[in-house]
């Protein structure tokens, strides 16, 4: 299949009608691996690491999509599975953001994810989690490459109930969620031909579905963020054409203790200050209040201009950042990422 049969493929995946997923336990490490039996799967890590006084945020995410059209395909060239993936390096200091992005069908060594943990690859970019339960990323991009060590300091955190997570009023809209909060990072990120050394924070989270988004909903917004105390706070809502909220959630752990899961309605997005993109002309909310059962938050990213265009992959834009995470007071109480889909374009996932 040629690259823009790739292309022209990707949104077809998004349209078919979904049932409603099971309830179950995940089972780990298996449920790290892949899921081929449904859609659509991520694995989304971010993270902010410092060099030595430098901030630099960094993204890197596989996606794995089922074609369904070519299942009952006998040739072993039939692109039965999509494999995508994005990396970006918010540089702070430097005031830019610097992103790439791949797309492969699976097999014949280019591309594929695993089903027994995690190894996902797409040509020279790889994600790998070893016995240990540390994650290793190398990623080679245009302009810079991360090759990073990502420890868990935390056990995994189910989202929703039990790790399946709803996303809309009906039950087919809905994922198996968990997340990887409090990640330790380490390793180099080398911009533009410079070598740094790095540590910092990181966050992951692994989702896979048969279906996320309802008719009404364009896109979302969602947070994800590592408190310096040792807590880990999600938020999200998806949102209609009118900017209206359609659902929403999220979780709040702290160190050392239970997950406390946000019920529909409890979760509420503010917007603030925005920003307008100069290459689509999409305008973003840059500063979010969010209130949560956990308390009032006021996210506020760290560069503006963290958009994504990723229209030669997934197709989508988006925005995607490096944020802080504020209390009542103003103060600094945790750093992560805010992405926000659909202002661009809807979203079809």
């Amino acid at each position: 299949m040629r690259r823009r049969d790739l292309l022209a493929a990707a949104p077809a995946l998004l349209a078919l009608p979904a049932h409603a997923l099971p309830a179950r336990s995940l089972r780990f490490p298996r449920d790290h691996g892949a899921h081929p039996e449904l859609r659509t799967e991520w694995w989304y890590i971010t993270g902010a690491v410092d060099a030595g006084g430098r901030l630099f945020g960094f993204q890197l995410t596989f996606f794995r999509s089922r074609v369904d059209a070519t299942q009952d395909m006998a040739s072993a060239f039939a692109a039965k599975q999509l494999v995508f993936a994005h990396a970006a390096v918010t540089d702070v200091q430097g005031r830019r953001l610097h992103h790439d992005q791949r797309i492969a069908r699976a097999g014949f060594g280019v591309a594929g994810a695993e089903t027994e943990d995690t190894r996902v690859r797409l040509r020279d970019w790889q994600l790998a989690r070893g016995e240990d339960g540390v994650y290793q990323a190398r990623l080679p991009a245009r302009d810079f490459t991360l090759e990073l060590r990502i420890a868990p300091t935390q056990p995994p955190l189910l989202q929703g109930s039990e790790g399946l997570s709803r996303k809309g009023p009906d039950p087919s809209q809905a994922s198996y969620y968990y997340s990887l909060p409090q990640l330790a990072a380490t390793g180099a990120i080398t911009l533009e031909g410079r070598r740094f050394e790095v540590q910092g924070k990181a966050w992951l989270d692994h989702e896979w579905s048969e279906a996320l988004m309802h008719p009404q909903a364009v896109g979302w917004d969602w947070i994800g963020m590592n408190l310096d105390d040792g807590s880990a706070l999600t938020a999200f809502q998806l949102r209609r054409a009118d900017g209206s909220p359609l659902w929403d959630g999220g979780s709040f752990r702290r160190a050392g203790g239970a997950a406390a899961i946000a019920g529909q309605g409890q979760t509420r997005f503010s917007a603030q200050r925005r920003w307008t993109s100069p290459l689509t002309g999409a305008s973003y909310p840059v500063e979010w209040e969010v209130e949560t059962p956990a308390g009032r938050y006021v996210v506020r990213a760290l560069l503006d201009d963290q958009e994504l265009d990723s229209r030669a992959s997934t197709g989508a834009v988006y925005w995607e950042g490096l944020s802080d995470l504020l209390d009542g007071q103003g103060r600094r109480v945790g750093r992560g990422y805010l992405e926000m889909t659909g202002y661009a374009q809807r979203l079809r996932i």
